[in-house]
């Protein structure tokens, strides 16, 4: 029998979604949205076509203890919604300070549900970071308008370098101050 690692990392609840740590059973809905092009293009990391054992592979670093990043299901469940409906992730940068990652699954494109989940990871302050760092491709308006609906100032252009698309990508860079000491 293979249990699932108890990770370290708090449950956040919204009146739409938990956030919740990652667990083995929801390799089958991550595989289902990141091997989708749509999805992969507008992440640094997600590789496109998704090779096999990557989702499980992922799930695994996410629930380790010496992990660098925390990342959190968008779990609609208790909503009559699907167990996935996208991930938010907090990696740990340095001095306090983490960059915030999110995909959402197509089904709810356009539905507030990015904006609400970046909310709520910046209320909770789940690694009591100091500042918070987000980038976005910039063919990606949309989820540029997440980070400045969620307070991120823009800090300025740079590039990233997106494995799905094999090429270094235009970004715009944000930033949000959590703590003023």
């Amino acid at each position: 029998m293979k249990l699932d690692a108890i990770v370290n990392q708090p449950v956040i609840e919204t009146e739409r979604f938990v956030l919740r740590p990652l667990r083995r059973s929801d390799q089958g809905l991550i595989e289902f949205y990141a091997s989708q092009a749509d999805v992969a293009r507008m992440t640094t990391s997600i590789p496109h076509p998704l090779p096999p054992g990557a989702a499980e592979a992922f799930i695994a670093r996410a629930q380790t203890a010496d992990r660098i990043e925390d990342v959190w299901a968008m779990d609609g469940t208790a909503s009559g919604e699907p167990e996935i409906m996208g991930l938010i992730g907090l990696k740990r940068l340095d001095n306090e300070v983490s960059e915030v990652g999110y995909w959402v699954g197509p089904a709810f494109w356009n539905t507030g549900l990015a904006s609400d989940a970046v909310r709520a990871l910046v209320h909770a302050n789940p690694l009591k970071n100091r500042a918070l760092f987000a980038s976005v491709f910039q063919d990606n308006p949309a989820s540029a308008r997440v980070l400045t609906n969620c307070g991120f100032q823009y800090l300025g252009d740079a590039e990233s370098f997106s494995v799905a698309r094999n090429a270094t990508v235009p970004t715009w860079t944000y930033t949000q101050n959590l703590r003023t000491n």
